[in-house]
């Protein structure tokens, strides 16, 4: 996979620009009304890196991230400020967190999740990008430890019991996640000039399906 397990400088993430994308596809019909229908399950993220940047040693270290991820060709971790872990960004994350998955008594393996609700809908984003040594996971009211009841693969953001939970209990996860990301220019253009007067290089990223 063409993925690097680094995340772009988090004090460059913080003040960037960006948030989630959706697809849809709306058609007027010649009543008034409209069908929409989008072709995405998950939204994606996109981002302008360059908000971030204060400084011409901010320049030069975004531009060596670059060239080091090959512009376009690896994807890299990135954090996003405003939504970066499992709790509320006031809170600490707890292990109750968000409930990813319900056992059966057979299934050892369940994929993070994040649930977003409002109203009575509820989306459920797979998050493939934990934070190492982040993950906290409780079944039931019983809190597990990690590499005792179960293993945590950082990089996919699977989580493999040793014994599989019961059936109709409910298992939950706290954590802090990263967003999978690559660039999303083949040319990186900076002026100093400019950026002296207050202007900041436009420098889009976009999250991948991993």
């Amino acid at each position: 996979m063409n993925f690097h397990e680094v995340q772009f400088p988090a004090d460059l993430s913080f003040g960037a620009l960006g948030g989630p994308q959706r697809r849809v596809d709306v058609v007027a019909l010649a009543n008034g009304y409209e069908e929409r229908n989008t072709p995405w399950a998950h939204s994606r993220r996109v981002y302008d890196a360059g908000l971030g940047l204060r400084s011409l040693d901010d320049v030069e270290a975004v531009i060596a991230f670059y060239e080091a991820r090959y512009g376009q060709m690896y994807g890299f971790r990135w954090k996003d400020w405003s939504d970066h872990k499992s709790s509320i960004p006031s809170a600490e994350i707890a292990r109750a967190d968000q409930q990813i998955a319900t056992g059966d008594g057979v299934t050892d393996t369940f994929q993070i999740i994040k649930n977003y609700r409002s109203g009575g809908h509820v989306y459920a984003r797979p998050i493939t990008k934990p934070v190492k040594g982040s993950v906290l996971i409780a079944v039931e009211q019983d809190d597990k430890q990690d590499t005792i009841d179960y293993t945590v693969d950082e990089t996919t953001g699977l989580i493999t019991f040793l014994s599989p939970p019961d059936p109709d209990t409910r298992v939950y996860a706290g954590y802090e996640f990263d967003v999978p990301v690559r660039f999303d220019s083949d040319s990186l253009l900076t002026n100093i000039a400019s950026f002296h007067a207050g202007q900041v290089p436009d420098i889009p990223v976009r999250e991948v399906r991993v």
